[in-house]
């Protein structure tokens, strides 16, 4: 399965011949995806790897060296700054560590993006915000401070303002780290609903592949600038190349070297040839 197998009319995004290159590092190398519409797609590799750079090249926050971004049928390359705005009013986005407002209660961190962006009378924004935690199960909270919620209940809040403009697209980043079983099952839970009921497109980085299973309708595993493997879950956990081995297989040692490059150890010990 390919980037192509999906056609142009079916993807929310498309990616082609994307090629970055920060400092002397090649971060990606000739990447094609597509990320279908209405489906969830989750996006794997190694640390370092560059996801999180690839997120960044969807929302428009960073310009490519080559290539071709189109999201929504709109090409980035082509869209001037308020292009862009109005383009990231309608993506929603779970930070990895939540980033509440601490000064803020539950409420306020969920009509945050309402006051902000949309003029709007306090009673309709009122029902939007109690709407959307009612959605993430966490209406009973509204009056709580961020120190005041555990883990699982502040990575909720921040998924209900992700959502509280009722966004095309969603990108979750690292949704699972932190979280006990019983947060996890809920936030799962969370993301397979809101992007059937809400219609949502939705994007998964995330590292855990028994959480991102029971999710994601295909995954892309990027290494060393490609795509080094893309499919369904349960074929690319069968895969057979050295990278998907590795990689879900959870080796130490393979593609991705135990060792950094590094110059030759007697070298840097102070040894000369003819000395012991």
């Amino acid at each position: 399965m390919n980037a192509d197998s999906a056609s142009s009319t079916d993807a929310l995004v498309r990616i082609r011949g994307l090629r970055t290159r920060l400092g002397a590092k090649v971060i990606f190398d000739g990447v094609d995806l597509d990320i279908p519409r209405g489906r969830i797609t989750a996006i794997m590799g190694p640390s370092g790897t560059g996801k999180t750079t690839l997120l960044r090249h969807m929302t428009g926050q960073l310009v490519p060296d080559a290539g071709e971004i189109v999201v929504d049928g709109q090409n980035l390359a082509q869209l001037d700054r308020n292009g862009l705005f109005d383009l990231r009013e309608r993506i929603g986005y779970l930070f990895q560590n939540s980033a509440l407002l601490t000064d803020f209660s539950v409420f306020e961190n969920v009509a945050f993006p309402l006051r902000q962006h949309a003029r709007l009378p306090e009673e309709l924004i009122r029902n939007i915000v109690l709407l959307k935690l009612q959605a993430v199960g966490l209406r009973g909270a509204a009056d709580l401070m961020p120190a005041e919620l555990s883990g699982g209940m502040a990575r909720r809040v921040a998924l209900a303002r992700a959502i509280v403009r009722d966004p095309m697209l969603l990108i979750y980043d690292e949704p699972f780290v932190g979280l006990d079983p019983i947060a996890l099952n809920q936030v799962l839970k969370l993301i397979r609903v809101l992007n059937a009921t809400l219609g949502l497109t939705s994007i998964v980085v995330a590292h855990e592949l028994s959480a991102v299973s029971r999710v994601a309708d295909q995954i892309y595993l990027i290494a060393a600038g490609k795509i080094a493997a893309h499919g369904q879950p349960q074929e690319l956990v069968r895969g057979e190349t050295d990278w998907t081995r590795q990689f879900f297989g959870g080796e130490a040692d393979g593609p991705v070297p135990f060792h950094y490059p590094a110059r030759d150890y007697a070298a840097d010990l102070g040894f000369t040839k003819g000395r012991a």
